[in-house]
């Protein structure tokens, strides 16, 4: 999701849906310890970071307020308080996709935007979509990894979860976009709540799978690098033998985000 982690908010926190903090057994905790990742160098605090955001903001405030939101939420509301917050990506998602070459898509994005703005009542319908144009999906993260900027360190940050240096200057940038720059800290609050709560409620049915993982913290950790991957090559991927024998389990976590 393309905001979610970016504005510090003790209500919302994304990414971090139902997963158990810590090792299953002292084996498998031992065997953390003994492994480093050269993507995770700060994997001490980040795990601390992990533990409080599952064990504190997580399940006593995240996860009920999802729950509260989805269980009495009118749907069609739901559906269209959600079709607004991401019409208002449709601009950013135009120029990302044009500094990558991708001219057709971002006019596309570009032609969303104006057709949910007027016909669709200020994005709250999906009329583009119902007439065959697809929402093209861009980050400006993901253009500087077209350009061969690496992510740098993983990093977990309290009450925002997984992020990156490259996704986090991506998201800055992309915040300086029309509309989103002239949103008041309001409206701003308001499209994130949204996004993060409904992140939130599709990772509901993800939370046993994570539960059952022997390291729930690396398992979102190889799941979030691979969405990263995924996205900036567009789904053309290669894998390693490892990476084949989780493709399951992080595909079907990677269907909730």
């Amino acid at each position: 999701m393309k905001k979610l982690s970016f504005l510090l908010l003790p209500l919302l926190l994304l990414a971090l849906g139902g997963c158990a903090s810590n090792p299953r057994t002292k084996a498998d905790a031992e065997q953390v310890q003994q492994y480093t990742d050269p993507k995770d160098p700060f994997e001490s605090v980040n795990r601390s970071m992990w533990d409080f955001n599952y064990d504190v903001l997580d399940a006593y405030i995240l996860r009920p307020t999802a729950v509260v939101y989805a269980d009495y939420m009118p749907q069609f509301a739901r559906t269209g308080l959600l079709n607004m917050a991401l019409n208002l990506e449709e601009p950013s998602n135009s120029v990302n996709n044009v500094l990558q070459g991708k001219m057709g898509d971002g006019f596309i994005s570009l032609g969303r935007f104006l057709l949910n703005s007027t016909v669709g009542l200020l994005g709250t319908i999906d009329v583009a979509t119902k007439i065959g144009l697809e929402r093209k999906d861009e980050e400006f993260g993901e253009v500087l990894g077209k350009w061969g900027v690496a992510t740098g360190p993983y990093l977990m940050i309290p009450a925002l979860g997984p992020n990156d240096p490259r996704s986090g200057v991506g998201d800055y940038v992309d915040s300086a976009y029309g509309p989103l720059d002239s949103l008041n800290i309001y409206f701003s609050v308001l499209r994130f709540g949204i996004k993060a709560l409904e992140a939130r409620a599709a990772l509901i049915q993800q939370e046993q799978q994570l539960d059952n993982s022997a390291d729930p913290y690396g398992f979102v950790k190889n799941a979030y690098f691979q969405n990263l991957e995924f996205k900036v090559k567009d789904g053309q991927v290669e894998k390693t033998a490892e990476e084949e024998a989780l493709d399951d389990d992080i595909d079907a976590y990677l269907e909730g985000l």
